[in-house]
């Protein structure tokens, strides 16, 4: 059994490899390289670094708002939605298409896999708003490598949440339980196991009736200078002592305004369950779905620890998860089912395909990143149920949700449409084949072109049997110096187009060919 110790083994590219494939969205063989050069500690460094605030989403093809042509952002300009027929659909879907293109604007950096973990720990969906939609992936932004405890303030006020969960309709005439549940059962605490009638490990259903009680009086609008904002009426508001249960002490909240809702989440953090409920989540995200009673003691525990004891910082607990030997034990590479999102990714950065300068045409292709997804199950702004995606918290599948028998088709299809090229607003968007194998150490050698390609894309070392079936898509029944001697003729005539055509041929067949293997998917 691996403990969180850090992890003091041979570094190579192997791990620098694991390290990036699990905390980026698509590594590329120099990001390997500089990791390996790094060194793991002053890896997470870079990987922790904190990144600049991001520009605003703009407008890219809506041409009807007033006050933000195209090209420009619509975030801080107000205008009744109502107005003009399109505009709200054009703002949120601004918003998507921005975060799904932040997962490749910040390049290394862990920040934009920790905004989508927040986004399927505290999930919302049909928030039909853009401005509500800004607000809440820009607070999950500031504080994703944070502080729990002031993320869960804010996402307890945050104006899409009070939408989601019905915090808006939740007022002392008529208390609305759905945030308080949602708040103890996923959020924070985790309910346990059922003890009694309506009594869990961590709390009891009485716990959500009066946590419920603490929460009223909030609303969610869009002010005048349009951002959306929460806002509190005390006529709406619960002004009686709240008494918890055992499980929480039986401690009485008594009427602090609108402060109180602080003080619920005081009371709830106070409970060390708390950060085991999260390092478990944090768990499942970058190591895997296996906790057992050996993790939960070895693992769990001791991160844990660490987040109580610095008062729920997000990043020490998580950092030292990524620096331990265990992190880095050989039985985590390949034990996952890329999501959506990740396989999308890789398949463009790590084939380091090129985008356009101009952010116009680059809203145009992430827009087609954003649907690209959507075919394969996973949407930004669109967690399908309030457990999240069904590949975090789903046993015993887990990551196995994400392929069946539609989205492997998918996954087969955004394959061939990157090796083919598909042309977005005159923009090619696809692999160039011949640019991606000349940065491949000892590329006209068929056998060292094939493991190193492998051993970018792959987590596991190829078969013989694979590697020999993959010589044969290179060069169906050709000898080895076939291939050194075509490829060797292409470097000295570039220009020569038939020899162009001819390598550019059998290489991206090779690609596809490889793209579509089971192993492709593994992370």
């Amino acid at each position: 059994m691996s403990t969180l110790n850090p992890y003091t083994g041979n570094w190579d590219s192997k791990r620098a490899s694991f390290l990036l494939g699990r905390t980026i969205y698509g590594k590329t063989k120099a990001e390997i390289e500089e990791t390996v050069s790094l060194g793991l500690e002053q890896t997470l460094d870079k990987l922790f670094e904190e990144s600049e605030t991001p520009a605003p989403p703009i407008h890219h093809k809506f041409e009807d708002d007033p006050d933000a042509p195209i090209g420009t952002t619509w975030v801080d300009k107000y205008y009744p939605l109502n107005d003009i027929q399109g505009l709200r659909n054009a703002r949120r879907n601004s918003v998507i298409i921005w975060q799904t293109g932040l997962l490749q604007e910040n390049k290394f950096s862990l920040l934009e896999k920790m905004v989508l973990f927040w986004h399927e720990h505290f999930p919302v969906n049909d928030i039909n708003l853009g401005e509500v939609s800004y607000e809440y992936l820009s607070t999950i932004r500031a504080h994703a490598l944070g502080n729990f405890r002031t993320l869960t303030e804010k996402m307890t006020l945050s104006p899409a949440m009070l939408i989601f969960l019905n915090g808006n309709q939740n007022n002392k005439e008529s208390p609305n339980e759905n945030y308080a549940r949602e708040l103890l059962e996923l959020f924070t605490i985790g309910r346990g196991e059922a003890v009694g009638d309506g009594d869990y490990t961590n709390y009891t259903e009485t716990d959500i009736v009066e946590i419920a009680k603490a929460l009223t009086g909030w609303k969610a609008r869009i002010s005048e200078t349009g951002f959306a904002e929460a806002y509190f009426l005390n006529f709406r508001h619960d002004t009686t002592n709240k008494q918890l249960s055992a499980r929480f002490d039986n401690v009485v909240i008594p009427n602090e305004g609108e402060e109180e809702y602080k003080k619920v989440i005081e009371i709830i953090l106070a409970k060390r369950e708390v950060a085991r409920h999260i390092c478990r989540q944090l768990h499942i995200w970058f190591v895997g779905a296996n906790i057992d009673d050996d993790v939960e003691m070895n693992i769990i525990n001791p991160m844990a620890d660490i987040m109580y004891v610095n008062d729920y910082d997000i990043k020490k607990p998580l950092r030292a998860l990524l620096a331990s030997e265990y992190f880095h034990s050989e039985v985590h590479r390949g034990c996952m089912l890329s999501s959506p999102l990740d396989f999308l990714y890789k398949s463009i950065n790590t084939f380091e395909i090129k985008m356009p300068e101009d952010i116009i045409s680059k809203y145009y292709i992430w827009e087609a990143i954003a649907q690209a997804g959507a075919l394969l199950e996973m949407v930004i702004m669109n967690v399908p149920s309030v457990a999240g995606w069904k590949a975090y918290y789903q046993a015993p599948g887990y990551y196995q949700f994400w392929i069946n028998s539609v989205t492997l088709g998918f996954r087969e299809e955004v394959a061939n449409a990157l090796i083919v090229g598909n042309e977005i607003r005159g923009f090619r968007l696809g692999i160039d084949a011949l640019e991606f194998i000349s940065k491949i150490d000892n590329a006209s050698d068929p056998n060292l072109l094939i493991k190193n390609i492998a051993d970018l894309i792959f987590e596991f070392p190829l078969s013989q049997n694979q590697s020999d079936y993959l010589k044969e898509v290179l060069i169906p029944g050709l000898p080895d110096f076939e291939w050194t001697v075509e490829y060797g003729k292409y470097l000295e005539n570039p220009e020569d187009l038939a020899l162009k055509i001819s390598v550019y041929t059998k290489v991206a067949t090779l690609l596809a060919t490889m793209m579509k293997m089971p192993e492709y998917y593994l992370m």
